[in-house]
This record gives C-alpha cells, structure tokens and sequence, in this order.
C-alpha cells in the first residue's frame, strides 16, 4: 500500500467516525483534534479504527505520538514496512 493508499484510509476512517468533516480543509501536519471536533471517545474510536483497517494494533504508549494526519500515515506506514 503506497502513501496516498494509506492516508486515504486513514481519512476514510475518520469520516465515519466524523462524517460533518470537509476533508478537503484538513491540513495534514496540524494537530487533527484542533481540526475537528472530536471528544475523546470518537479520538479513541479514530485511533481504533485505524488499527482495525490496517489490521493492526495500535499501542496505547504511542496513541500520544498520534497528533496530525501525518503522523498516522508515518506511523501506520512504518508498521506496514515491518510487518
């Protein structure tokens, strides 16, 4: 899965959790739940999410490194290269 695959996953996952989110506004490198409105249930749900469409598990120490767009794609892209 190449990087644009991956960061479309990762904002398709959003939108469910969050579908009143114009995805074309999101700036991927500022911090995502300064761009939307999510409490920490639908953060938690997001991080989840991801992990589920990935099929993989995201650990909750790292859930802080998790701040923008970027960060997930980094994140879930490195996990991918290792797996």
């Amino acid at each position: 899965m190449n990087e644009a695959d991956t960061r479309a996953t990762i904002v398709r996952t959003l939108r469910e959790i969050a579908p009143e989110i114009d995805v074309a506004t999101l700036d991927p490198d500022v911090l995502l739940r300064e761009q939307v409105d999510l409490d920490s249930m639908d953060w938690l749900n997001f991080i989840l999410g991801v992990g589920e469409r990935f099929s993989m598990e995201i650990a909750e120490g790292d859930y802080a490194r998790l701040l923008t767009i970027n960060d997930f794609v980094r994140y879930v892209s490195a996990a991918l290269a290792h797996a």
